[in-house]
Parts: structure tokens; sequence; C-alpha cells
């Protein structure tokens, strides 16, 4: 750990805080893929710093590198490739994305435990809205038992990809989007189980209120 709003990296030099960067609106898919390309290649030439990025998309699915023909039940949105690891994702209005370009190189090679601190984040984020956000062993994500219903379902997404040891990507948090948009796809392969919100939880947060427990529980995890 070094001062607050830095991290000691692998190579013992201190990191600075990635910038935070919040689009207001909704950004096409497509759109958001070539500005992460673009600064992760900035990144790695050394042209630009670490970004945090927080947006919305319009209804759109996702198929990631593993993702069946089979688990696309109904395309009843814009779907794309997106190039990450992982099965179907739906991204909407009501859900924030957060796409993570960090340099691996400086922060240490070690992409298992770079997810770990992706769910890491996500969980103490949902905390302070009193959420025992969970990892379930073979399942990607983050889960939460909603007692008032007797389910266990899936309220955070995680996918990634390093190019050149600079991620990209990254986490999905469901505020209040409209879960019936999910019913298109199986959600990461996994049929047995469902999706929730913290709407459905009970919990009314904004999206705002969702972007600083995301950003205050950042540096518990990356430093």
């Amino acid at each position: 750990m070094s001062a607050a709003g830095a991290t000691v990296g692998a190579t013992g030099k201190h990191i600075p805080r990635p910038e935070f960067r919040i689009t207001d609106g909704l950004t096409p898919y497509p759109a958001a893929l070539a500005a992460m390309e673009a600064r992760v290649a900035a990144i790695r030439a050394g042209e630009a710093g670490e970004l945090v990025w927080f947006v919305e998309h319009p209804p759109t699915y996702t198929a990631g590198t593993s993702a069946g023909p089979g688990d696309l039940l109904d395309p009843r949105f814009p779907v794309f490739q997106a190039g990450r690891g992982g099965q179907w994702t739906y991204h909407g209005p009501g859900q924030r994305t957060a796409y993570v370009m960090l340099d691996l190189a400086q922060r240490g090679r070690d992409v298992r435990a770079y997810v770990h601190a992706l769910e890491e984040w996500v969980i103490r984020a949902l905390w302070r809205f009193t959420v025992k956000g969970e990892r379930r062993e073979g399942r990607v994500g983050i889960w939460v038992e909603d007692k008032a219903r007797g389910t266990e379902d899936k309220i955070g997404a995680i996918g990634v990809r390093v190019t050149r040891w600079v991620t990209w990507h990254g986490i999905a948090l469901n505020v209040d989007p409209d879960l019936g948009h999910f019913g298109g796809i199986v959600p990461c392969g996994l049929s047995q189980y469902g999706v929730t919100s913290l709407h459905r939880l009970g919990i009314p947060a904004t999206m705002e209120e969702a972007d600083a427990a995301l950003m205050a529980a950042w540096d518990e995890v990356f430093g």
C-alpha cells in the first residue's frame, strides 16, 4: 500500500489511481468496444493511463468466447461478439457496466488474481447496501440469496479480456434493469439460476449511489 490514491505495483513503483469516467446516456456497444480497444493500445504504448469507465448500454446481447449458439433463445435485441471470456450476457438501461483497463505488467501478471479482485470489488460495493454478494464454485459472477423469494440469483456478471497484459471489459452490476430482458438468453450458460437486481431485493438505489459504492470500494481492493 502507498499514500491514498496510489498503490505499489509489482515493479515496486507507485501506480496512480486509475482515471474514473462516467458517461451519461446509453453508449452503443460497438462504440464501447472501439473506445476500449483504442485505450488499451494507448496504455500498452505508454501514451495513456489506466481507466475505469462506467457506462450504460441500450438493450444488447453479447457473446463471449465460450458462448453456445443454443443459449441465444430469442434475439430480440442486437447481438454482438464481445471478444471477452465467458458466455452470453445482457446489457441494458439500469445496469451499470464498468470497463476496467489496467496494466497487469505493472500490477502483477496474474489473471486469476485479477478476476478474484474484480469479484471482491463488486462484493464490497454491494455490502454498502447491506447486500451479501458471494462467489460460487464453478459459477462466474456474484450471487445473492433472495430470502423473500427463496432463490439464489446472479446480481453481477464478470467477463474479461487481457491483451499483452492490459485488461479490458470488466463487470456489470444490476441496479434496476428490466430483468425480463434476460429471458432472451441463458445467462452465462446457467439455466437453473435466475438474475436479480438491487431493486428486486428491495433496495431502491440510484445509479449515482451504485457508482459511489463502486468507487468507494475500489481502493479497498486495488490499493
